[in-house]
């Protein structure tokens, strides 16, 4: 029998070819960092615009890699309840006199003796117990935990997990995959370094954090200089927070001598008292 659309048939198998072959590949293993836009549609990945993230979306991927770390077993998180309220009333007044007051901060202590200190997305910020103890006074454990906030305020790791996304080539024209949002969320926390222009731009937000919450500026200043002074092995702070004499210079600079120990945080018996004596 001879079609009287040859035109319309032609279509048809056309479709129908594009339809079985579409199949073939959405039903066909791939893997997780090659999906096709035709896998997000079939498995229904929320495909996410970094830049256009919303403060509950930054929220939810932050409490979703904080799953995934401790998850990991290579962070443990410190069952010392006194210490972590200590730390976090230290976070959470910081918090409030940050440009992001509203943004619900989480302030965990990891039980890990390296000096070090990090911040994901969405608020949650971690402290080692060997920064802690590192510390002489409460103003120099502020000005760790105010640096991270800056981190956090400031959105660097969202911008550092763009580049990550591009040079991976896991961004796509229009975003990135909730599960790739974790996964170099995880990469992020596992110690890669931040840039040296966030770092001095956390110092410098950090600093004026420390100051607004009515803490001593000159903390920042001692931890810093006893950090890059250290013997042996550098901390670790200073490999995922790349410290230079310039930093430390900054600093410097930005802090008025007259005004250096104004303000809380200076009782080194008491910090030793309410914090060391807890490790």
């Amino acid at each position: 029998m001879k079609l009287k659309h040859p035109y319309r048939s032609r279509l048809i198998y056309g479709l129908l070819a594009i339809l079985i072959s579409s199949s073939i590949i959405i039903t066909s293993p791939q893997p997780s960092y090659g999906q096709s836009w035709l896998n997000w549609i079939y498995q229904g990945v929320q495909v996410i615009q970094l830049s256009n993230l919303s403060d509950s979306q930054e929220v939810k991927y932050g409490r979703q890699i904080n799953d995934e770390l401790i998850r990991s077993g290579q962070f443990r998180i410190s069952r010392n309840q006194t210490l972590t309220q200590r730390v976090d009333r230290i976070g959470q007044r910081l918090a409030q006199n940050s440009s992001r007051p509203n943004l619900p901060f989480t302030f965990q202590v990891l039980q890990d003796n390296s000096i070090n200190a990090f911040a994901t997305m969405g608020g949650f910020a971690y402290v080692n117990t060997g920064l802690i103890a590192a510390a002489e006074n409460e103003a120099e454990l502020a000005s760790v935990i105010g640096h991270e906030i800056a981190h956090i305020t400031q959105r660097h790791s969202i911008k550092q997990m763009r580049n990550v996304a591009i040079s991976q080539g896991l961004m796509s024209a229009t975003g990135l995959s909730e599960n790739n949002i974790v996964n170099i969320g995880v990469q992020l926390g596992f110690n890669l370094p931040r840039s040296r222009e966030a770092e001095l731009e956390a110092d410098r937000i950090g600093l004026q954090n420390l100051r607004k919450a009515g803490y001593a500026p000159i903390g920042m200043i001692t931890f810093m200089k006893k950090l890059l002074q250290s013997g042996g092995a550098p901390p670790a702070f200073l490999s995922t927070h790349p410290a230079t004499s310039q930093r430390v210079q900054a600093l410097s600079q930005a802090v008025n001598p007259d005004i250096a120990y104004q303000g809380d945080g200076l009782d080194n018996r008491a910090y030793q008292r309410e914090f060391r004596g807890l490790l």
